[in-house]
This record gives structure tokens, sequence and C-alpha cells, in this order.
């Protein structure tokens, strides 16, 4: 008889830990609360094409998402590109992708110039991120990369990411995003990848193999109710009344909703998990009928901007296919208790659209034919100090219970790439381990996983 797993969440984690499993028999089944799957990888149609709710790239290294793209054929739609990435600080646009130009970085001293590159190297490429879980990401660069490097460049980073939490984020963090960044990177030039036709091409294919396998992908399924007898899970029972029975359970949803299933039936998981609180995120996507700049990237590094990032999409991935239109997304991470994560779309377009013309004077209103906002509470984890003690064991005390969630990619930055590699973990876990998964140098993963 076929082992039964269900797995709670169909975002791109579920998905493709329901691949891994399903490809070596077990019967799977998959629940999702939306009317569809994918989660942040989710798209929308612009210009003839489609495109992410929230902006996706992947790098040159990330083996996990190059092996599930080669095991769904979908290697001719692989494009890598070089990237070009900016900075705006004291009112001007400073570009940002050679040594030489980090020479040109004026608000920089010379002195801190070179801490600045011999502190990235150390980080991106040295660094034990378990030796940096107590030391605050901005106490460690103020004395390591420079004064006018952590005030110019660093402090006003972190800020724009972390918003109220900047001041607590640990050194680890930045160890795993540096060494993601560093390892992209050739003779100085950084080269990404994406799909034609944007991520939903993986989707589609990945949702198109798992109904090939059998796997049942039952979407607007809400979990309702989770029960455990003696400390072993039985069933999950969805809106309308319908119950799940499995072998295993992967639970692959943020820990804030886990928290809450479990708060009678596991109170000390369920206290464990309440522990991490999460960032949301919010992207304004312009189709315009002229471009903003030349940069793919541009840090926003000036204080009083609403959107800390301008990512012009077609400055990577050519407006010939998008009907010749240009596409940029405005970028903010926001804390649940700021402003920001109560304003409806009207109100978040009205507070970052006129502070374009700060950093692009040519602009004008005039350039824009549509606007699309997108907004989501679950972006990302706040990683705290230590934050590896709030991350769960993949398998629970609870017998048939496990998760893997946005939780397992510290201290690395969350991506498609980590998020298949944290599948592939939870899988492993299970039993499930005879699909070899390739890794690549990433950090994520690295905890909750261990099997005794």
């Amino acid at each position: 008889m076929k082992e039964k797993l269900v797995i709670i969440g169909g975002g791109i984690t579920g998905l493709s830990a329901a691949y891994i499993a399903a490809k070596q028999g077990v019967e799977v089944t998959v629940l999702e609360a939306n009317s569809d799957f994918g989660g942040l990888l989710n798209t929308f149609e612009i210009a003839g094409s489609r495109l992410e709710y929230f902006y996706h790239h992947f790098f040159t290294h990330d083996a996990e998402i190059m092996w599930l793209i080669k095991e769904l054929g979908l290697e001719r739609e692989l494009i890598f590109k070089n990237s070009s990435m900016g900075v705006f600080r004291d009112g001007k646009i400073f570009d940002f992708n050679k040594p030489s130009d980090l020479l040109k970085f004026s608000p920089i001293s010379l002195f801190d110039k070179l801490k600045f590159g011999l502190s990235s190297l150390y980080l991106g490429k040295i660094a034990d991120w378990k030796a940096y879980e107590k030391v605050t990401a901005l106490h460690w660069l103020r004395k390591w990369a420079g004064t006018t490097t952590t005030q110019s460049l660093w402090e006003p980073l972190l800020d724009i990411k972390f918003g109220p939490y900047a001041s607590e984020i640990p050194l680890a963090w930045m160890v795993g995003r540096m060494r993601q960044r560093m390892s992209s990177r050739e003779k100085g030039d950084e080269k990404l990848g994406y799909l034609r036709g944007s991520l939903y091409v993986l989707l589609k294919a990945l949702i198109n193999a798992l109904k090939s396998m059998d796997v049942r992908l039952l979407r607007e399924h809400p979990v309702k109710h989770v029960e455990i007898e003696k400390d072993t899970i039985k069933k999950v029972v969805v809106e309308g009344g319908t119950s799940f029975k499995a072998d295993k359970f992967l639970f692959t949803v943020p820990t804030n909703l886990l928290s809450k299933w479990f708060e009678k039936e596991a109170a000390g998981l369920s206290s464990f998990l309440g522990k991490t609180e999460y960032f949301g995120a919010v992207c304004v996507i312009l189709e315009m009928n002229k471009k903003l700049s030349d940069t793919y990237w541009l840090n926003v590094a000036d204080a009083g901007f609403p959107f800390g990032g301008v990512i012009e999409h077609t400055n990577f991935i050519s407006p010939r296919n998008y009907r010749g239109k240009h596409i940029a997304y405005l970028s903010r991470y926001f804390a649940m208790k700021e402003t920001l994560a109560k304003m409806d779309k009207k109100a978040i377009e009205a507070l970052m659209l006129p502070h374009l013309k700060k950093i692009y004077p040519h602009f004008t209103m005039k350039q824009i034919e549509n606007i699309y906002v997108f907004k989501t509470n679950t972006a990302a984890t706040v990683c705290d100090l230590n934050f590896s003690q709030k991350v769960p064991f993949c398998k629970t005390e609870i017998n048939g219970l496990y998760i893997a969630n946005m939780n397992h990619i510290y201290p690395d930055e969350r991506s498609t790439n980590n998020s298949i590699r944290v599948a592939a973990k939870a899988c492993k876990a299970m039993g499930f381990s005879d699909v070899k998964v390739p890794e690549n140098a990433s950090l994520s993963g690295q905890i909750g996983f261990s099997i005794e």
C-alpha cells in the first residue's frame, strides 16, 4: 500500500515537496486555501505576457531551481543575462556594478571604501554565519565596514527592508545575503536568470507534472482544524467539513497560521511557532510607454522615500516581450504595525508615485499606461538575534506532523531556489530520500532538518 502524504500549502515549497515525494511513489494530496497555486510565484497578464506579482530572478549558482527546470524540460526557456545595479544617494544615481564604481561613490570616504571592499569580501566568502547570530549587522558594519559606508549605504538599506527591526537584524543574515550575491558575480559582472514567459511557465509545468503523477491538487481548501490525539496527528479538516487523513502531514504555510491551528491541540508547539513575526511587502508595478532609466535594480538609500527599490524589469528582459512596453516595480517591505500595512491600493499608489520625480526629473505621469498593486502580509520573517532558535524542527514532537516554511531559509535570503531546497530537505526528513536534488552554496535549509 502506498504511503499517504497531505501537504498544506500550495506555494513553491509545497508543490516542490509534492513533486519529489510523488516521484518516489507516495500518494500525495496538496491543500491550498486560495483559488490559485503558487503563493509568491503567482503572476498576472500584462502587455501580452505574464509577470510575477513580486519581482523574481535567480542566480547562476542556483542548483536546485536548475534541477527542477531540467526535470520539467524547460531548459530552452532559460535566460541568463548581465544585470545592472545602482544606488540613489544624496539625490543622485550612482552605478554600483564594478569595483571602479565604488571609487566614484562620493558618499563613502576613501578609507571606508577600502573597508567596504574588505568587509564585503569577508562576509561573502569567509565568514561563518553561526558565529554572528548574537551580533547585530549594524554594530558590526559600523566597526568593520566604516562609518560613512554604514550611514550612506547599509543603514538606509536595512531600514527600508526591516523598518523598526533594522537594529535587531543579526550579521548572520547579512552573511547569507552577501554570499548569495557575490557567488553570482564573475569578473565584477552579475548574471541573473529568468524564464521566458515568467515563472508562470515553471508553475504551469510543475502543476501539469503533478497531475500526471496523480497528485491531488485541491484549491480553495483552507484548513479549519487540525486533530491531534496522543501526540499523533490524525487528520486535518477544511472549511466545509471535509477531513483528510494520511501517514504524514507537511505544513508549508507561514508559522503564524500554524500557531493558531495548533493552539488547542498542541499548546507548546503553538507557543513556540507564535514567536516568529512576519514582514509584509508591496509592489506597485508600472506599465509605461517610456523607461525610467537604464538601470535594472536601483536601491534607494536616501531618507523619506516610501519605496526602497525601483526594479526596471524591462532593463533585464527586453520590452519586445511586452509589446514594447516598459515595466518597473516600486517595492517596499513593511512591518505589520506600520501604516502601510492597512493602506488600500489607491492609497499606496498616491503615496508612492509622487516620489518618482525626485529620482527621475524627466518622469511624468503620462509615461504610465497601467498601474498594478500587489500586497502580501507574509513576505519574509523578522529574523532578529538568535533567530535559529525560532526555526522549528521539520520533524516535530507530534508524530506524523512536519513543518517546512520560510523560517527554514534563514540565514539566507528568501528565493524560489531556497524554497525548493527546503522542500527537498523536508522530503528527506520524512524518509523520501531516493530523489537526489543537487545543492548550491546557499546557507538555507541548515537548521531543523537533522535526522537522529
